[in-house]
């Protein structure tokens, strides 16, 4: 799976909007006050970690042991550039996926036996639309991207900060055999 939502942690305030977003567009309704007496919940945590809050989801693993485990075949992969799917009517609610997942991002959901998991809004990907988290999301700290975005983005952030340490040691040694 290439895409994945990226998270850009120092840019969330916690304000939940991109839970709402999710619980709505995965409800029948469509709408926030129908989603809520449907009781449709979000396929995304927001959680406190220290000064930060940092929203959590599937991150589409390659390899997704949630799959691997399934005993029902609930859990699938269609299409090899896809997100993790989630069958209801396969699921028993074994939970062996939720044992698996190394996010902890699958959970049952309050309907009954199903589990409930991100899957980027696969209908709306369909559609060319955004998932609903990023879309909802005011300040950008979620997007639909690319993974080897962010390694790219990683190797020019450490260029940079090289880069800065060698100037720092270059200025550094000016002063030290500056003569005045």
């Amino acid at each position: 799976m290439s895409k994945m939502i990226l998270v850009d942690v120092p840019k969330c305030l916690g304000c939940r909007s991109c839970q709402l977003a999710c619980a709505v567009s995965h409800s029948k309704a469509q709408n926030l006050l129908g989603a809520i007496a449907e009781g449709s919940a979000p396929r995304v945590a927001v959680l406190s970690a220290g000064d930060l809050v940092i929203p959590l989801q599937c991150r589409q693993c390659e390899d997704a042991p949630c799959v691997a485990v399934c005993p029902t075949g609930a859990l699938t992969r269609p299409d090899a550039e896809g997100p993790v799917v989630t069958n209801d009517e396969r699921c028993i609610g074994c939970k062996s996926c939720m044992l698996v997942c190394p996010f902890g991002v699958i959970t049952l959901s309050n309907k009954g036996r199903a589990i409930i998991k991100c899957d980027l809004c696969v209908s709306r990907l369909a559609a060319g639309e955004q998932p609903a988290c990023v879309e909802a999301c005011h300040t950008h700290a979620l997007r639909l991207g690319e993974a080897d975005e962010v390694v790219a983005r990683r190797r020019e952030l450490t260029a940079e900060e090289m880069r800065r340490a060698e100037e720092s040691k270059g200025r550094l040694q000016l002063l030290q055999s500056d003569p005045k």
